[in-house]
């Protein structure tokens, strides 16, 4: 989140606001609103997650009255909500009470009035959906709202489920819910753990609208979500989504999911140290490494030789590993192609390799395979130089 160009009151917020945000924002291209400061960019969009998804608002600054507050202008599917701050406006943390008492010399104020903003949002999108008439989704409202607050996070049930109710001109109504899974701190079970922000593992949940009875409703849409960083460890695609049987609610569907991906975490993390152990057995073949990650073991650099060839080995470990063999790619350190980059091999998986060896089998039959497989890397080389 670049703020280079903006008046330095606003530069100061938009700063404090891109480090300090706990939860996912991000900045698209500012413009300039000002006939006479048209090289000052006082206004952007401002994109927060929300839902699994993003909304979008834009912040107007005046860059000719940097001390004022923002106007906010809400996306067009959410033309009410304004109406709904100005109704909740005597909340005592209502918006509207910071908008009132701005101070641009506090860097905090913009993201403690987006994060204010946003559990307006939160309570205003539960409004709508509550008031939507479909039996279905209001059972489930019940059940879930039972499930969050007395079974899996007793404080509150805002701060687990987001629902959003999305409708249009041009699209059907749908009712989306994300459904945090995994009650546990998984950042802390990972030692050295460089996230910043929390891993989580949601499941969206999306229902068609049905504004008439159904004997037999469809199953709604479900989809397995992890924020970003966490692929690093544990990759969502591999797990497979329990059938939704005919009749099912989220209360009786949610339990075996989470009991499953409870010990697939588990199991994600007990296979760093089968991970670091591979790499520390490959050091005994190959010597200490050029480099290596030491939190996720997810690779490793060694400098091998062949006579006078001398070559680096990286390779690769997936989440998988041992079920999947890592991925080795050769760099030669004396060759190199016209633009000055060095010469790689493709990545090479076919190779002696079996899940069920020890680490220090799986070492030396590397160490084996890479002996033939150098020789036949310099010529390929040589060939390019």
């Amino acid at each position: 989140m670049s703020s280079e160009s903006s008046p330095p009151l606003i530069a100061a917020q938009l700063n404090h606001l891109a480090l300090h945000f706990p939860l996912l924002a991000k900045i698209e291209p500012k413009w300039s609103g000002s006939k006479d400061y048209s090289g000052v960019l006082d206004r952007f969009t401002l994109a927060i997650s929300y839902c699994l998804d993003f909304i979008k608002w834009d912040v107007i600054f005046d860059a000719e009255y940097p001390m004022s507050a923002p106007d906010i202008i809400f996306g067009p599917e959410d033309e009410s909500f304004q109406q709904f701050l100005v109704l909740h406006g005597e909340d005592p943390k209502s918006p509207m009470n910071r908008l009132g008492g701005w101070d641009s010399r506090d860097p905090t104020q913009l993201m403690l009035l987006v994060q204010e903003l946003r559990d307006q949002y939160m309570a205003y999108q539960m409004k709508r959906v509550g008031e939507v008439q479909d039996d279905r989704v209001k059972f489930e409202i019940s059940t879930i709202a039972f499930r969050e607050m007395i079974v899996l996070i007793p404080s509150t049930f805002l701060q687990g489920i987001e629902m959003h109710l999305s409708s249009g001109y041009d699209k059907p109504e749908e009712v989306k819910f994300a459904v945090p899974l995994v009650d546990t701190n998984i950042n802390k079970m990972v030692p050295g753990c460089p996230w910043i922000y929390p891993q989580k593992i949601y499941l969206q949940v999306i229902y068609p609208v049905e504004n008439k009875f159904v004997s037999t409703p469809s199953a709604p849409r479900l989809k397995l979500v992890a924020t970003p960083d966490l692929k690093t460890l544990f990759s969502i695609d591999d797990v497979k989504l329990p059938t939704w049987l005919t009749g099912m609610c989220m209360a009786e569907y949610l339990p075996p999911l989470e009991e499953t991906l409870e010990k697939q975490v588990l199991e994600a993390v007990s296979l760093i140290d089968v991970r670091r152990r591979f790499i520390e057995a490959l050091a005994v073949q190959f010597g200490r490494p050029v480099e290596a990650d030491p939190i996720f073991c997810r690779k490793a650099t060694f400098l091998a030789a062949s006579g006078v060839f001398t070559f680096l080995v990286h390779l690769t470990i997936t989440t998988q590993f041992p079920k999947q063999p890592p991925a080795i790619v050769l760099q030669s350190s004396q060759h190199f192609n016209p633009q000055g980059v060095p010469i790689k091999s493709l990545p090479l998986t076919d190779y002696p390799f079996s899940p069920r060896w020890e680490a220090s089998l799986m070492a030396e039959r590397i160490w084996d395979f890479l002996a033939d497989e150098a020789l036949i890397f310099k010529k390929y080389c040589n060939e390019q130089y």
